[in-house]
């Protein structure tokens, strides 16, 4: 399979690269690489790179004794495809470590006819992005993106104990991770994504960063990075970042706020487009949160109806007082007018959040209809298992990411929710055992 080669200059890649990671995203978020020597990535550059298309289905092989999900048999779907990277993408990564001078590129994923495959995401934000641009809209995101920092045991495998005591902006000594933040921070920059700034959360052990303004398909890829370096900086230092949205019981919930600065290019009013946009997002808000909130765990963060949790982010209470609470406008400036989304968490697939929200958008931009009560007073599900039963008839789904894609990311939900369905808890033993 050919590719056009949009050198850089005389050369691809930079004099001192050793090693080229072409990254790609699975249908359920995990960055996923293949990694060679800059001679091998140049060519595969110019060829493709062959991958098995199991590869973009999060398929556990070896992790459960059940048969593999649907979605990972069916012979009558292609199984090779390749990796076509985007060239704007190349950076040099200095969080790699000393002594290895890597660069990455991010990949598109297509198929041997050189047709961008539907089970690639990032394609399908694309995709979003270009309807919006045909309406005459540009959307920018930026995004307050909150974890936690623990440490490993001895073994090295992440616990949820951390030594801290900082809360709410607190800083060092207090703050025992300043020097963590400020690795992140120059790292970042020196591969030419720098954050605005960072902060510490508002319970032990959590980090708040604000990431500057990306527009389309470059949001999707920054956000995407920002994860990744975290977790590999945060493994230099010996502690393990999570963005995994409610880690443990005692702590803040970790949000991604994700912020929307809309402009028009056909001369039509932004402020109005950016309220019409909220209403779209609201009234989809139930249809897109198996992508903007997509784990079992997500559920424990916006603790709906549960006034027994501690939740000082999402209280029930606070929901009850109206939609500010999950999609909020917040002005007119120099670039366009904005809103921000509260719901989605950082576990999410950046590049499906992004699309779900741009679709919904449009949604909103396409059908002048007022919000009825419940839309405007939203109020989310009790588990992810109601929403993976609702996806087959969840017709907004299937018109942003299409039918495949659904029913591939419905099967491999089904998977996750059947298996934690038969787990056994420690919660469960430690309330139960003594009794029965």
């Amino acid at each position: 399979m050919e590719m056009d080669m949009e050198k850089r200059g005389d050369v691809l890649f930079d004099e001192g690269v050793d090693l080229v990671k072409f990254q790609f995203t699975d249908v359920f978020g995990q960055n996923k690489m293949v990694e060679m020597t800059r001679n091998r990535a140049e060519r595969a550059v110019r060829e493709g790179y062959p991958i098995n298309r199991f590869a973009l289905g999060g398929l556990k092989k070896g992790e459960t004794d059940s048969a593999a999900p649907e979605h990972m048999t069916g012979r009558g779907e292609r199984t090779q495809l390749y990796l076509k990277p985007d060239l704007c993408t190349y950076a040099l990564l200095p969080w790699e470590g000393a002594g290895a001078h890597t660069a990455r590129l991010i990949c598109n994923v297509c198929g041997p006819d050189g047709a961008f495959s539907g089970l690639d995401s990032r394609y399908l934000l694309q995709r979003q992005v270009e309807r919006a641009g045909e309406l005459g809209l540009f959307v920018e995101f930026d995004f307050q993106c909150e974890f936690y920092l623990f440490h490993t045991d001895d073994d090295g495998r992440p616990t949820t104990i951390t030594h801290e005591a900082a809360r709410y902006y607190d800083a060092g000594p207090i703050d025992l991770a300043e020097n963590v933040r400020r690795d992140m921070l120059v790292s970042l920059a020196e591969a030419g994504m720098e954050a605005e700034s960072a902060r510490h959360g508002l319970t032990p052990g959590q980090h708040s960063f604000r990431l500057p303004p990306r527009c389309g398909v470059e949001a999707g890829d920054y956000l995407q990075t920002f994860k990744t370096a975290v977790k590999r900086i945060a493994k230099r230092h010996g502690l393990h970042a999570t963005f995994m949205p409610k880690p443990n019981m005692s702590g803040d919930g970790s949000g991604l706020h994700v912020g929307m600065t809309i402009r028009r290019t056909d001369g039509a009013s932004a402020g109005e487009t950016a309220a019409r946009f909220r209403v779209g997002i609201l009234k989809n808000l139930h249809n897109m949160l198996i992508f903007t909130n997509p784990m079992i765990n997500s559920y424990k963060r916006l603790a709906a109806e549960r006034r027994s949790v501690f939740q000082p982010e999402f209280p029930a209470a606070a929901w009850e007082k109206g939609s500010d609470k999950a999609v909020r406008l917040t002005g007119d400036g120099e670039r366009g007018s904005s809103l921000q989304a509260l719901f989605p968490d950082p576990a999410a697939n950046p590049y499906l959040a992004l699309a779900a929200l741009i679709s919904a958008g449009i949604d909103g931009l396409e059908n002048d209809d007022a919000l009825t009560q419940r839309e405007a007073d939203p109020r989310f599900p009790e588990t992810l298992g109601v929403l993976i039963r609702q996806l087959g008839d969840n017709s907004f789904a299937r018109r942003t990411f299409g039918e495949t894609f659904c029913r591939i990311y419905q099967e491999g939900k089904k998977e996750e929710w059947e298996r934690f369905c038969s787990y056994v808890t420690d919660w469960e033993l430690a309330e139960y055992l003594h009794r029965c």
